[in-house]
C-alpha cells in the first residue's frame, strides 16, 4: 500500500485535479468557448482553468447571493456555471429563478450517509447548508424553471487511510448537471 506524506495530502486537497478535470470535460461537452459565462463565486482555480481552456468567464464578486441577486439580472451572458455554490445558499431556488440566461452547468456535493455536512473549522462562512441527493437537486432545478439535459455523478477519492476515505473511492460525491431554461 502506498504511503502518503503530508505534502501529498495538502497538494491533493489544494488542487483537486480529478474534480476539475471531470468538471471541465463535462463543460466542454455542452458549452462552446464562444459563449460568455457568468461563474457564480469569486475567481478561483477552476474558473482560472476555464479561462486557460479559452472560455470567457466573469465571476461574481463575493456578494451574498441569498440577499443580492443583482449580478444575475444585470449582466449579458449566455451560460451560468455554479460549481459547488448552491450548497452554501439558504435559498438556491431564488437564485436559480433569477438567472437570466438559458443554459446552466452546475455541480453540487452529494449527501453522504457516512459523513456529516461540511463545515469549516476556520471560516464561519464556509459551510454547507444543503448537501443534496440527486433527486432533490433535480427537483429544485425543475421547480425553478430548468430542464435537465444531462447529468453525471462521480467519486473524488482522497489520499487518506480509513473507512470514509475507502468509501469515497466507490460512493459518488459530486453531481454535475447541464440544464436549459424551460420554454
Amino acid at each position: 500500500m502506498p504511503s502518503y506524506t503530508d505534502a501529498d495530502i495538502m497538494y491533493e486537497n489544494t488542487f483537486p485535479h480529478k474534480r476539475y478535470s471531470h468538471t471541465l470535460s463535462f463543460l466542454k461537452k455542452h458549452i462552446g468557448t464562444n459563449e460568455q459565462i457568468l461563474d457564480l463565486g469569486i475567481s478561483n482555480p477552476l474558473s482560472k482553468k476555464m479561462l486557460d481552456e479559452g472560455y470567457s468567464v466573469l465571476n461574481t464578486q463575493g456578494e451574498d447571493l441569498d440577499l443580492d441577486t443583482s449580478t444575475l439580472k444585470n449582466n449579458s451572458y449566455g451560460v451560468v456555471t455554479a460549481f459547488e455554490i448552491f450548497e452554501h445558499l439558504l435559498s438556491p431556488f431564488q437564485v436559480l429563478q433569477e438567472i437570466q440566461c438559458d443554459k446552466l452547468v452546475a455541480s453540487v456535493p452529494l449527501r453522504l450517509w457516512f459523513a456529516k455536512a461540511y463545515q469549516s473549522k476556520t471560516d464561519p462562512r464556509d459551510r454547507h447548508f444543503h448537501e443534496f441527493e440527486p433527486w432533490q437537486f433535480d427537483w429544485l432545478l425543475e421547480k425553478s424553471g430548468w430542464e435537465i439535459k444531462d447529468r453525471e455523478m462521480f467519486t473524488n477519492p482522497v489520499r487518506k487511510l480509513g473507512i470514509r476515505p475507502l468509501l469515497r473511492r466507490f460512493v459518488p460525491r459530486y453531481y454535475l448537471v447541464y440544464a436549459e431554461r424551460k420554454k
